[in-house]
């Protein structure tokens, strides 16, 4: 299999950590991409329309995207139990659409003073992105600490990699104030080797 993706996407990592976790690791090659918020990678347009990362070309040529589509591929090929079944996997992937809902708002908040002049920069709209980023981290901080401390699934690392995400793009926001206890959960899941193998640099 092959995996389009730049090194410090926290969707690719996303993607990186279920390999490892599955022990697919050694049967991805990860190519890293290139590409820009207005100028996508060629080699990605080609198999995905819409441009976008991490983008996984499966053994038989088929592409598929979207970190949620792959991490669900990657479970069911190695026949892994890294999502529930039954009623508990809507709650699992309501958890990692949390998560991802998170990134994008982080995500856009670096895209918006990397992409625009600083005079253009549209400081009401960055702030409303935090705004969802911290209602995102109190509700996970309220309603999935429980969820959090069993055992660890695929939403776990998505939420592990979006808190990656902001200490590694957005340190300075501090979101471990007055959220303790998703703070103590991440200082140790962050330390499994394959959050280790994956961290950006």
């Amino acid at each position: 299999m092959k995996l389009f993706g730049s090194g410090a996407s926290p969707f690719v990592r996303k993607v990186l950590v279920v390999a490892h976790e599955l022990e697919l690791i050694d049967q991805i090659e990860h190519v890293i991409t290139k590409g820009t918020p207005t100028r996508s990678d060629e080699d990605v347009i080609l198999e995905n329309p819409l441009g976008k990362v991490p983008c996984l070309i499966c053994d038989d040529g088929t592409a598929i995207y979207d970190s949620r589509v792959i991490t669900q591929y990657l479970n069911a090929q190695a026949d892994g139990a890294l999502y529930p079944s039954g009623d508990a996997l809507w709650k699992a992937l309501t958890l990692e659409a949390t998560a991802d809902g998170l990134l994008d708002a982080a995500v856009l908040m670096v895209y918006e003073k990397r992409v625009r002049p600083t005079r253009l920069v549209y400081k009401v709209w960055v702030e409303a992105q935090w705004e969802k980023v911290s209602r995102a981290l109190d509700a996970i901080e309220m309603d999935w600490m429980v969820d959090l401390k069993g055992e660890a699934t695929a939403p776990h690392y998505a939420v592990a990699c979006a808190l990656g995400y902001l200490d590694f793009r957005h340190a300075e926001r501090d979101w471990r104030a007055g959220r303790e206890d998703l703070a103590q959960w991440y200082d140790k899941i962050r330390q499994r080797a394959s959050m280790v193998a994956t961290r950006p640099a």
